[in-house]
């Protein structure tokens, strides 16, 4: 019955639902194409192997190792990744190429849901972190599909919006087959949502199984010695309102720095073009990397207005700001920076990665701080001293080094449920 009643207000929010796609779709086109598959349509699905889903960009990333060991232990089986956003879209198929099919979830309807297992035809279903939908884990229930959720996080925030909607959600997590949660902390709020223990292990956050790609290394050493010896700091993924922050700040170090650079990486495409205007009327000079432009020596900001290229400019810089922690977005990613040996620099709105921020301000590889005026103090007195940037970043390394693991245990977990086809078993 509480499915029931949900399916009839996702139905009766589908216009609502059409007309925000259709808004976003004048700031970031890619939105208006590919409908069908939001309807079970199209797409490139290749049924009878391995299903994957990440919800954009940072999931998409974050499955990418997991996505990989998996092609190679099952060749036989194809692997296919849906996704929600044009973003996570593209960066799948930067990832991947067409190694491995990919299509949009359709919305959450059980029709909708029932087409697109039927046409997949999974082994198994991996779900990345938290993208649940009722329907969709009802009509894999129903399809006998084994549904994993890998990389699982749950926030205090989370878990109390979810509470509040109990009645809806917790069958939902009955459904999962596995989850393979990446802290105690989380595995307590799962367990609060009706989740078994004995369907929950705690394996660590498989991000902490990052590999700086050796590529990626090389083209930052390329850019970064077109910089000169000019002090580099990064802003990565940064929401609106967050800009406005970092330019004043930037301002302020150049005060004490004049040839320090400032890497700007706003985190959605559709907002590259107001940062660029933004930075514009702040008066600073600037260079745009979507344009194949070098800062020159009077130029202070960097635009990094590039899809898929972040750990790359996270190499070119000596320190690292990370995005959306400024704002109540929740903060991004730290672990890029971390295995880069870079000290980071993070706003208090952090309760994405609350545990993993604890671990690296613990061990000193990260700061807290709240406004402009902080934001320049820590990146001055870091540029300041070449010995406690080294330290800060050795430490979120060490950091990484020793949380690695997850992806194995995830592994030996997918390898447990995965349905072979008998030729294969």
């Amino acid at each position: 019955m509480s499915r029931l009643v949900y399916t009839v207000i996702f139905v009766l929010c589908l216009p609502l639902i059409i007309a925000r796609l259709l808004y976003r779709s004048l700031r970031a086109p890619a939105y208006a194409r590919r409908w069908h598959e939001r309807f079970g349509l199209g797409g490139d699905l290749r049924p009878g192997g391995i299903w994957v889903h990440a919800v954009s960009v940072g999931e998409a990333i974050a499955a990418a190792p997991m996505v990989r060991e998996l092609l190679q232990r099952y060749p036989a089986l194809p692997v296919t990744i849906t996704c929600m956003t044009p973003t996570g879209s593209e960066q799948i198929r930067r990832l991947f190429a067409d190694q491995v099919g990919h299509g949009y979830l359709p919305y959450d309807l059980p029709w909708l849901q029932r087409r697109l297992l039927r046409r997949l035809r999974p082994r198994i279903g991996i779900i990345m972190e938290t993208e649940l939908w009722p329907n969709l884990v009802h009509e894999a229930k129903e399809a006998k599909v084994p549904l994993v959720l890998a990389n699982a996080r749950l926030s205090e925030r989370s878990a109390r919006g979810y509470q509040r909607v109990a009645w809806l959600v917790k069958p939902m997590f009955k459904g999962l087959d596995w989850i393979a949660v990446q802290t105690r902390a989380e595995s307590v709020r799962f367990a609060a949502l009706g989740v078994p223990e004995s369907a929950m292990s705690i394996t660590g956050s498989i991000k902490f199984d990052l590999k700086p790609n050796a590529d990626s290394l090389a083209s930052a050493a390329v850019l970064r010695s077109g910089f000169g010896d000019r002090p580099v700091w990064i802003a990565a993924s940064t929401h609106a309102g967050e800009d406005e922050v970092i330019l004043a700040a930037h301002k302020r170090i150049l005060d004490h720095q004049p040839e320090a650079l400032l890497i700007l990486v706003p985190r959605h495409p559709e907002r590259f073009n107001a940062v660029a205007q933004l930075i514009a009327n702040s008066g600073l000079g600037f260079a745009r990397r979507s344009l194949g432009e070098q800062p020159a020596a009077l130029q202070q900001v960097y635009l990094g207005d590039t899809m898929g290229e972040l750990m790359m400019l996270y190499a070119c810089a000596d320190l690292a700001f990370v995005g959306g922690s400024l704002v109540a977005s929740g903060g991004h990613n730290y672990l890029e920076p971390a295995a880069l040996g870079k000290p980071i620099l993070s706003g208090p709105y952090r309760f994405n990665f609350a545990e993993i921020g604890e671990l690296l301000e613990g061990a000193g590889a990260l700061q807290v701080v709240d406004d402009d005026e902080s934001l320049a103090e820590s990146v001055c007195a870091l540029f300041a001293s070449a010995e406690r940037m080294r330290k800060a970043g050795m430490a979120g390394q060490a950091v990484v080094k020793d949380n690695e693991g997850a992806l194995s245990a995830l592994l030996q977990g997918i390898d447990r449920l995965l349905v072979l086809p008998a030729e294969n078993a």
